[in-house]
């Protein structure tokens, strides 16, 4: 080989070496954009941005533009959640007062009529009740949904929240002839009391329903090392496998339901409850065998 070759491997080997060092400051280059654009976009700041496709690559300018249109996306689903929490809001405010006259309208028609026209004012009442039951049911999951209202889950003993849910239908239970147990419990979770609350009454106001007269209902909380399961068990028909899928979904009503007073929106509101908190709900039940629901709630 002569001088002449020997002298232009190393040219070529630097000239190599320089080309691989621009094209890895290149792609650098081109990682470091793309991550800004997405942390801007992640942080809700990204401006789409014009660029010179003689400098950067395809790929680039199609994330921008990509960035750009889920960026105005965004923009419509907030005006657009700003209108529900509006529409929610006026929904409560507008139908509260005009139910809350035809309540007492019907209470004081129920004093001044004879007494065989009182089954008519009280199944007034009834359905009445049931207006405002399905209203509050939807303008709570609704709320939940929207963002409206916003769980705050700190850390704190289920054993008093237990014992005034409990005692909120001793008289009810001891009314329909069913014996209502709570389980005395120290466990500790993390949850919010008020809508925690919210979705063990609703456990209990189904089983309460459900169980026929003699039934037995339990409340009591058991301890995992990630979470506490909080149960509420009965003694009434039981759910077929078939419809535990469906149960908690909004106005989800089974087939032993439809002769039982409800709207269906309450076991809709624990799941959404539970999974505000980072929890779920489960349903154990055969036909015959009664039920238990159990509401998930983490300890940590």
């Amino acid at each position: 080989m002569d001088r002449g070759c020997w002298l232009w491997i190393p040219a070529a080997a630097a000239t190599a070496a320089v080309l691989l060092l621009w094209c890895r400051w290149r792609m650098n280059r081109m990682l470091s954009r793309l991550n800004d654009m997405l942390d801007a976009a992640v942080r809700g700041e990204f401006q789409e941005t014009r660029y010179d496709e003689s400098r950067l690559s395809a790929v680039e300018v199609r994330l921008s533009q990509y960035l750009a249109a889920s960026a105005v996306t965004a923009g419509r689903l907030r005006e657009e959640k700003e209108t529900v929490k509006t529409l929610i809001a006026d929904i409560s405010h507008q139908t509260k007062t005009p139910i809350a006259n035809v309540l007492l309208y019907a209470q004081l028609l129920e004093e001044q009529v004879p007494e065989d026209c009182r089954p008519y004012t009280a199944a007034l009442n009834a359905q009445v009740q049931k207006l405002r039951s399905l209203i509050d049911g939807m303008v709570k999951t609704s709320r939940l949904e929207a963002g409206v209202l916003v769980l705050h889950p700190r850390p704190g003993s289920l054993g008093p929240l237990l014992e005034e849910a409990a005692a909120q239908f001793a008289v009810p239970a001891a009314e329909k002839g069913l014996t209502l147990t709570l389980v005395p419990t120290e466990v500790r979770a993390v949850f919010d009391a008020k809508w925690t609350a919210e979705a063990v009454c609703n456990l209990l106001d189904n089983a309460v329903k459900y169980t026929p007269a003699g039934g037995r209902v339990t409340l009591s909380a058991v301890p995992y090392e990630l979470f506490c399961r909080v149960d509420v068990a009965d003694t009434g028909p039981g759910i077929p496998e078939e419809e535990h899928a469906g149960i908690f979904r909004r106005f989800f009503r089974g087939e032993a339901a439809w002769e039982t007073e409800g709207v269906g929106v309450g076991l809709y509101l624990v799941r959404q409850i539970a999974a505000g908190q980072g929890g779920y709900v489960k349903v154990f039940s055969r036909p015959g065998e009664g039920a238990r629901f159990s509401l998930f709630l983490p300890r940590r």
